[in-house]
């Protein structure tokens, strides 16, 4: 069995500051899930010294780019990786607290970190979370996976996909945040991580749930060399909780594997056929085609999908890169969901409120200089509760090589936005969306069943 031992840079203190991961007596190297990571700021206020106001560009608190496995604004990302290094463990069976990692954000205390994660609603950029989340999951499944010998082979861990998150409560930037996760199901060559996001209301009230968000990523392990599947430390569930979210990891792997099965059936008998959908689709593109025939009697209160559509483009720099020089998917998870907040606002004509993220797969790695596009639409709108109507978003991420004349789907997104309730009160309404051509209607019709699956 071969386990990672990645040989990281430790990160310049002055930049961050990290609480140490306690060692036990029995082991050096063992580390303490009870401790978390505390993510800080050290930099001083502004023209803190009256007497030298100046800013001196060669300070010693810089360090070299070289030196960085990509230069992240994000201090939670950069205190992750540096939390890695320090983890050098070989077992054959693991307990989810083994691998539990806690990262806190002091925003009460730290005006600088609280500034890099503010939003105009004076909340947290839900787009700077998403690349934590994945970021944490990355470190928790190092811990997993690691071992403490320096000759083996070390393993590519990737995001594989990610489960549906919803946002159960606003997360203000003015009160700490906790963010806590451990593996929770391993099977041959991949593990499931669960993450929570927790925040105490603004009277710290523990009788309430503090709970703000929870995710589920599902990482793989791969040869560094050959790129084939590699296995995996076991999980051994100790606690009734642990056994249950064990029990629920067996049930996800086996619906993965069952609608891997069902789309390779339907690929061979032809992808393009629908059965038992042909009415619906008919339905669908019939006020569509009003639309692209008759404009002058479409209906005014609907718009076609290809009318509400933004798109950005972007070359993927080295300062994008995680530790094995990919672009970092929490780094693609941001950027769609900053263009979906965008086409959201542009469609509702007001600032959206993000609800949730839908199951997202990463189908094909993203690479240093890759030319990558995002195109984004609004697919449907759900408005048969008069008071929170759902905009659903895809965000559609392509590398394009323009060179070779091609362009692949590297990533799907799904975002559901609503409305600020007092505008409804108002008299405001939310267009319906429909679509012109038959693959914009197998596209609605597809997430509309993914969607009543809870897949």
């Amino acid at each position: 069995m071969r386990k990672p031992s990645f040989p990281l840079k430790t990160l310049d203190p002055s930049l961050l500051s990290i609480s140490r991961i306690k060692r036990s007596s029995s082991s050096s190297s063992s580390m303490d899930p009870s401790s978390p990571i505390h993510i800080n700021s050290t930099y001083p206020p502004p023209f803190k010294n009256p007497k030298n106001p100046s800013i001196d560009a060669s300070s010693s608190i810089r360090k070299p780019l070289s030196l960085w496995p990509g230069m992240f604004h994000s201090p939670v990302t950069t205190a992750l990786w540096e939390a890695r290094s320090s983890i050098f463990e070989r077992l054959l069976a693991r307990t989810p607290a083994q691998s539990r990692t806690s990262i806190v954000y002091n925003f009460s205390r730290d005006y600088i970190l609280r500034e890099q994660y503010r939003d105009p609603l004076n909340q947290v950029r839900i787009g700077k979370l998403l690349e934590d989340l994945d970021a944490l999951a990355g470190t928790i499944a190092f811990k997993h996976c690691s071992d403490d010998d320096s000759t083996t082979r070390p393993l590519l861990l990737v995001t594989a996909c990610v489960d549906k998150m919803v946002l159960k409560k606003p997360i203000r930037v003015d009160t700490d945040l906790k963010i806590t996760g451990a593996v929770t199901w391993v099977g041959r060559s991949s593990l499931d991580i669960q993450i929570e996001v927790t925040q105490l209301d603004e009277d710290n009230s523990k009788a309430l749930d503090p709970v703000a968000l929870t995710a589920n990523f599902t990482f793989v392990a791969r040869d560094s060399k050959t790129g084939k599947s590699a296995p995996v430390n076991h999980l051994s569930p100790e606690t009734e909780q642990e056994k249950l979210l064990y029990s629920e990891g067996e049930t996800r792997d086996r619906v993965r594997k069952k609608k891997r099965e069902e789309q390779k059936r339907e690929f061979e008998k032809g992808g393009h056929v629908f059965h038992g959908k042909v009415e619906r689709l008919k339905a669908l593109l019939a006020e569509g085609r009003v639309f692209c025939d008759l404009p002058a009697l479409a209906d005014r209160d609907s718009i076609l999908i290809r009318d509400t559509c933004l798109e950005n483009a972007l070359i993927c720099q080295p300062q994008q890169r995680n530790i094995h020089g990919r672009i970092f998917g929490g780094f693609l998870m941001q950027r769609a969901f900053e263009l979906a907040f965008s086409t959201a606002y542009a469609f509702v004509g007001q600032m959206p409120h993000f609800l949730e993220v839908d199951h997202v797969d990463f189908l094909k790695p993203v690479d240093v200089g890759n030319f990558l596009r995002f195109k984004s639409c609004v697919l449907y709108t759900e408005l048969e509760n008069p008071e929170q109507p759902l905009i659903n978003v895809e965000v559609v991420a392509h590398v394009t090589r323009p060179e070779l004349r091609t362009s692949e789907v590297s990533n799907t997104f799904y975002f559901t936005y609503t409305v600020n309730p007092k505008s409804l009160k108002n008299g405001w309404r939310v267009r319906n969306v429909v679509p012109a051509t038959e693959e914009e209607a197998r596209r609605v019709i597809e997430r509309m069943d993914a969607e009543k699956n809870n897949y």
